[in-house]
């Protein structure tokens, strides 16, 4: 009996586990925002060698109330694979020394596939708020959970607001650096013999409009290379892929 109680209750535990890692997932998430808003990966990396916790604090836009918690916010970062330390010394933490890992070098304002533009937007208050109103969206008929938080369509609040749309833009061209290059390095043959390239995505400057619409038809070419965006909405996409 007393085993078959234990049984249960180290069920419990784990059931809660689970429930408790989900819930406070988002930590993970907000933390990589905040790193990135300080600007923690180029500190490091201008550092040019392992950087110790407390040159790093001494180097940080923050209040003096905050430094305490600086160390915090890098165990989550090291848990979660954006810096390593090369040290451990539990007496002294504040001789911890961290590195940058692949994940954090793409975090790196200046490095040319960097991720950081497409953070920046993704994890934008009126992109994140929508997840809010995942429920309510099931229960209305709205297209999308967007348009249930903000009362229009994506691209009808990105054309009024500057700032959304400038942070898509430039998540959009970030994104499309990284895979275009990795595309290039591994399908070199399917660029083969092609004599142009040009965007049709709009949005920066290289091509104000391409005529028609490429929901109903698609231009003629020899080769045509779709990029497909979730942010469309649901029935964008099963345009799409009907």
């Amino acid at each position: 009996m007393e085993s078959h109680d234990e049984e249960h209750a180290a069920k419990l535990l784990r059931a809660q586990t689970h429930i408790w890692n989900h819930i406070f997932s988002f930590i993970n998430s907000m933390s990589l925002k905040c790193v990135v808003d300080l600007g923690i990966p180029d500190i490091i990396h201008n550092y040019g060698q392992p950087m110790p916790l407390s040159n790093l604090i001494a180097s940080l836009p923050i209040h003096p109330s905050k430094t305490c918690f600086v160390h915090c916010l890098m165990r989550i970062m090291i848990h979660s694979g954006f810096f390593s330390q090369q040290n451990h010394d539990l007496e002294n933490e504040l001789e911890a020394k961290y590195v940058l890992t692949d994940a954090s070098v793409l975090l790196l304002k200046n490095h040319p596939l960097s991720v950081t533009p497409f953070l920046h937007a993704m994890l934008d208050p009126v992109l994140t708020n929508p997840w809010n109103q995942f429920s309510t969206w099931f229960k209305n008929g709205d297209p999308t959970p967007f348009e249930t938080a903000h009362g229009k369509m994506f691209w009808d609040y990105a054309g009024a607001d500057p700032k959304l749309n400038h942070l898509f833009n430039d998540a959009m061209a970030s994104d499309a650096r990284f895979v275009t290059s990795l595309v290039i390095e591994k399908c070199k043959g399917v660029f083969m013999g092609l004599e142009s390239l040009v965007d049709v995505g709009g949005g920066s400057e290289n091509l104000k409009y391409v005529a028609g619409d490429m929901f109903e038809a698609i231009p003629p070419a020899d080769a045509i290379l779709l990029k497909i965006t979730p942010v469309l909405g649901l029935r964008s996409l099963i345009k799409i892929y009907p």
